[in-house]
């Protein structure tokens, strides 16, 4: 299966319901998502905003080539042991571009339920056109075998061919055993060990968009639900500035509200309540000095500033990346004027500009994993290794000992990540309290209890508080709250 490769920007959309060669423009722009995901290490979700401007599809055909390829993507491991397993063949052994049709096949078939004929006859045609015109049989054979068989024999196939439970629960919801073991790790930390199964679920379950309604918007968020509710909004969520969006374009639905720009925004529950952690964990003072160690893409930043302004406070915005650092300007739009944009390595001095030691509040929002958005980030599963994981954590580290040098006394350090993973939570805060004795780490539980609009059951008896997807609806956020006390 050696064919020549498509031409470089992926397969042509036409206008109009199909594309070249019979194939549907949805299957088309799928299948380039997943193409440009596997092939040039693009993220999902900006591959298909791309894609989708790029071939104009309406609103339906839209819908159906965001399910075909995030649900591919989110469902990879699963599908690609179901390929072998009908293939007889290592998922390796096949070439590149039939294994994302074979992928987009298997999800039409046992994620979507499509008609048996349909989905088997577009993924002919999507190999026909996209990848090597020879094996149209094989992708013929491949689906055809699998649509012979129900999902529940082909799980027991599955766990019949694992090496171990570890790895047959791994295959069977589609997440990397060494993934497992570390959602495992963190469960049990909490005494939730028996949850794992809720939270691989929760996992690979889309997600609604939730909405922040930032102070300044003008409204709260039972008038936003009111006006709104027709565009599918509603006041719900534990976030207290948060909206949940049940369906349709999230964009027009913002536009309903009337708001002033920038005031309503794409973000998850989860990131909101980090944010307001810091920015709430006791009220601020005019004047206050704030610092957003780690910036891009700005969503908190844009928490922060609103607050900021709200209280008389200033936001130091400091990014490493001129493109994320254009972002971070983009995001804060609605509160400007209160918000410094640097563009820093955030463990240098120079981060934290003349204010050293003079911060009364510090974000650090640091890189990691990512393990905690698996359910929003579907190829984010597949991209990392446990070898990445000493890298990030030095890294965190690092960030950290150079925000705990910008605190004032008395002033407040949030440590974030969007990450449950032990490694990259409480050891790394355990190690900043080793290094930092003028630190103490405050009760982050209690105050996003507080904080919360709902009732939130936040386990373990740590100080800082992990949310999880099965339990709260949100990204596994980790939020640790740390103050300079000499």
């Amino acid at each position: 299966m050696n064919a020549p490769r498509p031409p470089a920007g992926g397969a042509t959309v036409l206008r109009g319901g199909r594309g070249d060669g019979g194939v549907s423009r949805s299957r088309l722009v799928a299948y380039d998502v997943l193409r440009d995901v596997e092939e040039r290490d693009a993220y999902a979700n900006l591959a298909l905003a791309s894609r989708l401007a790029e071939a104009r599809l309406d609103a339906r055909d839209a819908a159906l080539a965001t399910e075909l390829a995030a649900g591919a993507l989110r469902g990879r491991g699963r599908y690609d042991r179901i390929i072998e397993l009908a293939a007889e063949r290592d998922i390796d052994r096949v070439d590149a571009r039939t294994r994302n049709v074979l992928r987009l096949g298997v999800h039409q078939l046992l994620g979507m339920r499509t008609a048996t004929h349909a989905a088997v006859n577009e993924s002919v045609e999507l190999q026909r056109r996209v990848a090597n015109r020879a094996a149209t049989g094989f992708v013929n054979g491949v689906l055809r075998t699998i649509a012979r068989t129900d999902e529940a024999e082909w799980d027991a196939r599955i766990e019949a061919a694992a090496g171990s439970p570890d790895e047959a629960l791994a295959a069977r919801t589609s997440h990397p055993a060494w993934v497992l073991r570390a959602l495992r790790a963190a469960l049990a930390s909490e005494g939730r060990g028996d949850e794992l199964e809720a939270l691989l679920s929760a996992d690979n379950v889309p997600p609604r968009v939730g909405l922040a309604l930032l102070p300044g918007s003008g409204m709260d968020p039972g008038t936003a639900e009111a006006l709104g509710g027709d565009s599918g909004i509603a006041a719900t969520g534990p976030s207290p500035i948060g909206l949940e969006l049940s369906a349709g374009d999230p964009m027009r639905a913002i536009a309903a509200l009337d708001a002033p720009d920038g005031t309503v925004r794409v973000q998850d529950q989860g990131s909101q309540l980090a944010a307001l952690a810091l920015t709430r964990a006791r009220p601020a003072a005019p004047g206050e000095r704030w610092l957003d160690l780690c910036a891009g893409p700005g969503g908190k930043t844009a928490v922060l500033a609103a607050e900021a302004r709200a209280v008389g406070a200033t936001v130091r915005a400091n990014e490493i990346s001129e493109h994320r650092a254009e972002l971070v300007r983009g995001a804060v739009i609605a509160n400007a004027e209160v918000v410094e944009v640097a563009r820093h390595d955030g463990r240098e001095a120079a981060a934290l500009g003349a204010a050293e030691g003079r911060f009364d509040r510090v974000l650090v929002d640091a890189p990691c994993s990512g393990l905690g958005a698996l359910r929003r980030r579907p190829e984010a599963r597949w991209r990392k290794q446990p070898t990445d994981l000493p890298g990030l954590t030095a890294l965190q580290g690092e960030l950290l000992d150079a925000a705990a040098g910008g605190l004032a006394p008395g002033g407040i350090l949030a440590y974030v990540t969007c990450s449950p993973h032990l490694a990259e939570t409480r050891v790394v805060v355990n190690g900043l309290l080793k290094r930092h004795t003028g630190l103490r780490e405050l009760d982050a539980k209690a105050i996003v209890r507080e904080l919360a609009r709902v009732p939130l059951d936040l386990a373990g008896e740590a100080l800082s508080a992990q949310l999880w997807p099965h339990r709260h609806g949100t990204d596994a956020m980790f939020i640790a709250l740390l103050e300079k006390t000499s």
